[in-house]
């Protein structure tokens, strides 16, 4: 997995103090040369409007205006594009505090490693079948790879509780309910699968938004600066979220395409205590991966996808930060 620690320098990546902060439309943006320093990156190149921060573990690619970023070949969404003063480029402090520093540093994330406790939810079920195409329904292929996860999971030492483990109907509130009824330490997956046009595919993973962050697809709007329950853990979010689904970019390889890791305001993300991601793991309405979806191989392939990620995940966060930070 290649969420990995990096040498941390003297302070939070919230912090002012040592960085190049401007303001543009109203909001704070730090240079990318403030990030190269302070990441220990080994080099930073642009080319036209491309750039690169790269060291030994990480290469990380920008484009100016764009609001996507690679990290060594993941996709993730900013809530704000790309900037530039002058001739240097500039990243939203929201997108540096909020996604950058917690996949760089996922050991200076507090309290996040200690659980052996892992939540699946299978989306829909019951009167609700999800998404549908000829072969079958969401809500079966949701529940088929959170039983194979939950097998391999065992076998590796964790405890897995299941929202539900037949075709049962349950609501939102009684998903997060349930949930949070778990009173050790977890982390929270809940399984699903996608529908759109014929030409939509590939996977997604969703954290819940931020304060100040919108819904994925529409505009911010007043509800959107509050707190929710699911924002005590914006740091374990995003980590959780690069590690499942960097894990199930590289088992299902070719047979995939990445959308993304993005931030929603999705209910079971927005009330559940612990650590929490939401999972798209294909489109039914792609005529090639609507029989995907229904192979066995390639739902074990999600599922173990979601096992190695887990293991990576708890390791990572486990890791001590350094107790004296170097200059």
């Amino acid at each position: 997995m290649w969420i990995c620690p990096l040498t941390a320098p003297l302070h939070a990546a919230t912090a002012t103090a040592g960085w190049e902060v401007a303001k543009i439309e109203g909001r704070d943006y730090v240079s990318l040369e403030s990030m190269k320093k302070f990441y220990n990156f080994a080099k930073l190149t642009r080319t036209g409007g491309n750039l690169v921060l790269e060291n030994s573990k990480v290469e990380m690619k920008l484009k100016v205006g764009g609001n996507e970023c690679l990290m060594n070949g993941v996709k993730f969404v900013f809530t704000h594009n790309v900037s530039t003063i002058g001739d240097k480029a500039y990243v939203s402090r929201m997108d540096l505090a909020k996604l950058i520093d917690p996949v760089l540093r996922p050991n200076f994330i507090k309290n996040a490693g200690d659980f052996r406790t892992v939540i699946l939810d299978p989306g829909h079920g019951g009167k609700d079948p999800g998404a549908t195409n000829s072969i079958g329904t969401e809500a079966t292929y949701n529940l088929k790879i959170a039983e194979f996860a939950k097998a391999m999971l065992q076998q590796k030492g964790f405890k897995v509780v299941m929202t539900r483990t037949t075709n049962t109907y349950l609501s939102l509130q009684e998903r997060v309910n349930f949930a949070n009824a778990i009173r050790e330490n977890a982390v929270f997956i809940s399984i699903h699968h996608n529908s759109g046009g014929r030409a939509a595919r590939g996977i997604e993973t969703f954290t819940l938004s931020p304060p100040g962050v919108s819904h994925y697809g529409r505009g911010l709007i007043a509800a959107d600066n509050q707190a929710r329950t699911g924002n005590e853990h914006d740091s374990a979010n995003i980590a959780l979220a690069t590690s499942v689904h960097g894990s199930i970019l590289r088992r299902l390889q070719k047979h995939t395409f990445d959308r993304g890791i993005k931030r929603a305001r999705f209910s079971v993300l927005s009330g559940v205590r612990h650590p929490a991601i939401l999972l798209e793991g294909g489109f039914m309405t792609h005529p090639y991966e609507a029989r995907l979806i229904a192979n066995e191989t390639y739902q074990k392939a999600v599922a173990g996808g979601i096992v190695d990620a887990i293991v990576k995940y708890r390791f990572a966060v486990s890791s001590k930060a350094p107790a004296k930070p170097r200059n």
